[in-house]
């Protein structure tokens, strides 16, 4: 090899450089003809785990999970055309939730890129489609721009509001050879800073407020420390799913994730002002904007847009949660004068939220109580769209930090078990419990098998009641009991656990189940999968048929 042979390196060796420059210790996709390059340079390099999914929605899924348990970046490598489109309803939950990812993809070779010679893998116009599921959709158009382009999505996937950006590099330019130079050090994220002015009027609003509310989102949960110093000045606090765990939920001074329920609802009349922190107030938490709030209603976001959007404010302030919840502290200290028995009534009107889901769900109430006592603190928590998830797995399942907590933002049924599989990996130092439901599990079945090859250890609690149990639900309630294609033919699930390897246990009674979780929880196995007979246990104590989206 010659001296200036010597001195070049493939984009794809510059990609993985950055990669681990950014610290990324996880990377999830498909292998490809159209991204083996850049996979063939991660294996050499050996020091990043990738974790073969067995389609591109699982890959991203998986992505966004680790993402959101580890704090860091989410990677996924998937390919071009039909590979790139199965990623896109992954896409579009990292989007719904925020998660900051890497989408990286193939793409056709530069002289066929949008000539229409239907190359292999030939999508028209992927680097649209994937502008339109994705945060941002860049393109490279040279192995020399090539690491500009990925420093670029990086940048953006991590710039509040974070979300996933993804990132076309054509075939022949993936094994490009380049000059070989350090890797750019990660970009530096300076947080959005608030007005000043705009803080002390929040504090103005806030000094004289006897029963304050601090409603905490997603977008506020690397903001803990600072929410912890206004719940000691006299504020009590809710969560959004997504917000979950910012408080421990053990505190005395949180509603928890019962933001719209009429116990909570009722108690939020009492109150004289309330603090929006990092949430866009979605629809199926506030009754699609129905919700009554207290009058004085003030939002935070970093996001400029979220003036105004949802509820009409007494004031926005645009920055960063961590900064001007700390600025707010700072202003409201020895100023204010909380009613000493708010946390109290908090606590008093949580426990009435928590008694009438109890009363709904009843017997499957019990499940969460036994899974509380055996999962202690320390676990990941993951969630597909079933009723169970809805009710008990949202809000009665207690979780104490933020990233604790991962359920698909967006509705989209049957992402929990790639999203577990990605909780699992990206913090293999916790037990990852699954909830998912028949219908959902088979939806993604193939990611079993990842989760075996991983050996993650998941315990994976699947509720089945042969269909569409939710469906079923709002055909009753909204169709005259007319019930098209709710049922479903499913598997037998012990055999399909023995076909993949992993450790499979029935559930179909309720007497026990402490004993039975603790069991299922102690296994030396790849993966546990636990199947709830719902058939054989019976139904909820009233049907649920979701959440209502408005009054009425």
């Amino acid at each position: 090899m010659n001296a200036s042979m010597s001195n070049r390196h493939t984009v794809g060796d510059a990609l993985v450089q950055y990669l681990r420059e950014l610290g990324v210790r996880q990377a999830y996709g498909v292998l490809s003809i159209h991204n083996m390059p850049l996979l063939d340079a991660l294996g050499r390099d050996g020091r990043i785990r990738y974790i073969g999914a067995r389609g591109e929605a699982g890959a991203v899924g998986m992505a966004d999970a680790c993402a959101r348990a580890t704090g860091a970046l989410g990677v996924a490598f998937t390919s071009t055309g039909t590979g790139a489109g199965n990623a896109a309803g992954a896409l579009v939950e990292a989007w719904t939730a925020g998660t900051p990812l890497l989408h990286i993809t193939g793409q056709v070779a530069l002289p066929y890129l949008d000539r229409g010679r239907s190359y292999v893998h030939e999508a028209k116009d992927q680097l649209g489609m994937l502008q339109a599921v994705s945060k941002a959709a860049l393109r490279v158009w040279s192995a020399e721009t090539a690491l500009a382009t990925v420093q670029e999505a990086v940048r953006l996937a991590l710039t509040a509001p974070t979300g996933p950006v993804s990132v076309e590099i054509p075939i022949d330019l993936q094994g490009a050879l380049v000059a070989m130079r350090p890797p750019p050090a990660p970009p530096f994220m300076a947080p959005v800073e608030p007005d000043d002015a705009a803080v002390d009027r929040m504090a103005d609003l806030l000094a004289d407020a006897r029963r304050p509310v601090l409603w905490i989102g997603g977008g506020a949960r690397h903001a803990r420390a600072e929410i912890t110093r206004l719940l000691d000045l006299g504020f009590v606090a809710v969560t959004t799913l997504q917000g979950k765990g910012t408080v421990p939920e053990d505190d005395p001074r949180t509603l928890g994730a019962f933001n719209g329920q009429p116990a909570i609802e009722a108690f939020y009349q009492g109150c004289d002002a309330m603090l929006v922190v990092g949430s866009r107030l979605r629809v199926p938490e506030t009754l699609t904007h129905t919700l009554q709030l207290p009058r004085t209603l003030i939002q935070i976001d970093a996001d400029p847009l979220a003036e105004q959007r949802a509820y009409p404010t007494s004031l926005f302030v645009r920055g960063d949660a961590r900064l001007t919840l700390a600025r707010l502290a700072d202003r409201l200290a020895g100023r204010m004068r909380a009613d000493a028995g708010l946390a109290d009534e908090a606590a008093r009107a949580r426990q009435r939220a928590q008694t009438t889901m109890r009363g709904a769900i009843a017997p499957y109430d019990r499940i969460a109580d036994a899974l509380q006592a055996v999962c202690g603190r320390d676990f990941g928590w993951v969630r597909d769209v079933t009723i169970s998830n809805s009710t008990w797995g949202n809000r009665l399942m207690q979780v104490f930090a933020p990233g604790q907590g991962i359920h698909a933002v967006g509705g989209g049924i049957g992402q929990g078990l790639a999203m577990a599989i990605g909780a699992a990996t990206g913090r293999p130092d916790r037990k990852t419990w699954l909830l998912a439901g028949d219908g959902g599990f088979m939806l993604n079945l193939g990611e079993l098998a990842t989760a075996v090859q991983e050996r993650t250890g998941i315990v994976m609690l699947v509720m089945n009641d042969g269909g569409y149990g939710i469906l079923r639900n709002l055909q009753d309630a909204d169709y005259g009991g007319r019930r098209y294609y709710c049922d479903l033919h499913g598997f037998e699930l012990g055999a399909l656990a023995q076909s993949v390897g992993m450790d499979y246990i029935a559930v179909r009674g309720l007497d026990g189940l402490e004993r039975v979780l603790r069991d299922a929880a102690g296994r030396d196995a790849p993966a546990v999968l636990v199947e709830f007979d719902m058939r054989a246990i019976g139904p909820f104590a009233k049907p649920f048929a979701g959440p209502p989206l408005a009054r009425g």
